[in-house]
């Protein structure tokens, strides 16, 4: 009878795998709980810390490092949105995402241009909003694949719903890319200009916007005549959107 107890208790016990596997679909399924808690409180967390560095900026120096990317320097220096001159964020608007003060995240309209353009043929022309590129250039990695597409849009969700529009404006325009390794306002306006970011003119600002699509590409200090084309461009929308005024509707 002992002997039979101590079977239906040895079978009642379950082998060391199962209890494994058990503890792996226990963990398994918390995975993706824990993920999105952590991207809610790293968003939330940068909506007060100013952010001391992007990923772009670490895969552009982990690249450097490794030898795949060449020599970089980065260059980088927060600056606050009152010690910025108000001509780049009304530039960068004015260049990349007009609809920015009324859109919550993704330009519908843009999306639907852009993609009946590209049907046509020519020129590929994209729809991202100033909010998700900063969604990719703070948070993930450059290139192109479904996973990094589905990513940009939750971060995008996040910063959108975490943040007010001046903070995602301030935030992009420190850490955007205006020259090889440059990134931000103020270390722009020093390498190409010799001054700090706040008193950058309308002109410079409207440089800086301009090389945005692809900043080791074009020049901001040597523009060429697609630079000094587009700036010119921007300069006018800047002007149509109704100027500085404009910033007024991101607070």
């Amino acid at each position: 009878m002992q002997a039979r107890g101590g079977d239906r208790g040895m079978r009642g016990t379950p082998p060391d795998g199962g209890r494994r596997r058990r503890r792996l679909w226990h963990w398994l399924w918390k995975a993706p709980l824990l993920a999105i808690a952590l991207s809610v409180l790293q968003v939330l967390a940068l909506r007060f810390v100013d952010p001391p560095f992007s990923a772009y900026m670490v895969a552009r120096q982990v690249g450097a490092w490794s030898g795949r990317d060449g020599e970089v320097r980065i260059a980088y220096a927060w600056r606050d949105w009152d010690r910025i001159a108000p001509g780049l964020p009304l530039a960068v608007i004015a260049s990349e995402d007009q609809n920015f003060a009324r859109h919550r995240g993704f330009d519908l309209e843009a999306i639907e241009k852009a993609r009946a353009h590209n049907a046509r043929g020519g020129r590929v022309r994209g729809a991202s909003t100033i909010s998700q590129q900063l969604a990719r250039n703070l948070f993930l990695w450059s290139g192109r694949s479904w996973v990094r597409k589905g990513l940009e849009a939750w971060y995008t969700l996040l910063i959108e719903l975490l943040w007010p529009k001046q903070r995602i404006l301030e935030v992009y325009v420190n850490v955007a890319e205006f020259g090889d390794g440059v990134y931000g306002a103020q270390a722009a306006a020093r390498a190409f200009f010799g001054k700090d970011a706040d008193a950058l003119g309308w002109a410079e600002s409207a440089r800086l916007a301009a090389v945005l699509p692809s900043p080791r590409r074009y020049s901001a200090v040597r523009p060429g005549p697609y630079v000094q084309r587009r700036t010119q461009a921007i300069q006018r929308q800047m002007r149509q959107i109704g100027g500085e005024t404009h910033l007024q509707q991101l607070r």
